[in-house]
């Protein structure tokens, strides 16, 4: 009975949203250098444990030969814990179908393939392009580090790819693919078993099953004892 109400309140979260994930294990610590450059002069957005959700717009294109999979946004997922489970969901309204490509990277990996660091550089500079009202919600280390040391951290790049998936006779729509609103979710896992976001809803469906089983077993003692007297009461007749 448990797992099927968690499996209906899933399920009426879907209905409102869509959404894409990833699962990973957070990777080996390296050294993260506080002089400049640094993490936080690419001005893209990063995700922690403890500021794990943003929600932002996403900009989307149609699939191309040279972008097949649409537009990239790059992200940082930083403070992980080398080893533990992670997952990192992409929610976005049912309203404006767009199909999304997750895909995490450790730093060396996109600093050593050229692809990866050319496209990263072009979205840090676009970011950079937009001014302050667009600007990171990254947070600087350099205060906490002291200007010339190093800190120790376990860190991921996180690309989302984002392909329009929708077909409508508006010629500016098909040429211009609007941004989508999505929220962007950094969940770990409690135990490596369950996303952490999910702990409320499971304790608010154990809650509702044992109040539902403590009123059964009451209207069940009440229904014995309605019939015993009636039994009781037939006899003495």
């Amino acid at each position: 009975m448990l797992i099927n109400l968690i499996h209906v309140l899933l399920l009426v979260t879907a209905v409102c949203a869509n959404t894409e994930k990833a699962i990973f294990l957070g990777p080996p610590t390296v050294s993260i250098p506080s002089t400049h450059p640094t993490l936080d002069d690419l001005h893209v957005d990063t995700l922690t444990p403890a500021n794990w959700a943003i929600r932002t717009h996403l900009e989307a294109r149609f699939p191309s030969i040279s972008a097949p999979h649409g537009k990239a946004t790059w992200l940082i997922l930083n403070e992980l814990t080398e080893g533990q489970r992670y997952e990192v969901r992409v929610c976005w309204a049912a309203t404006q179908p767009t199909e999304f490509k997750i895909t995490t990277y450790e730093l060396q990996t996109v600093f050593e393939t050229p692809e990866l660091i050319s496209e990263l550089s072009e979205y840090s500079w676009s970011r950079q392009t937009l001014g302050s009202g667009h600007g990171s919600q990254s947070r600087s280390t350099i205060g906490a580090h002291g200007p010339n040391s190093e800190r120790e951290a376990s860190v991921l790049f996180l690309r989302i790819l984002a392909a329009a998936d929708y077909y409508t006779m508006n010629k500016t729509l098909m040429r211009n693919a609007p941004p989508v609103h999505v929220d962007i979710i950094l969940d770990p896992f409690v135990l490596g078993v369950l996303p952490r976001s999910l702990l409320p809803t499971v304790g608010y469906v154990i809650a509702v099953a044992m109040t539902s089983w403590f009123i059964a077993r009451h209207i069940s003692t009440w229904i014995c004892n309605l019939g015993t007297e009636a039994a009781t009461e037939k006899k003495m007749q």
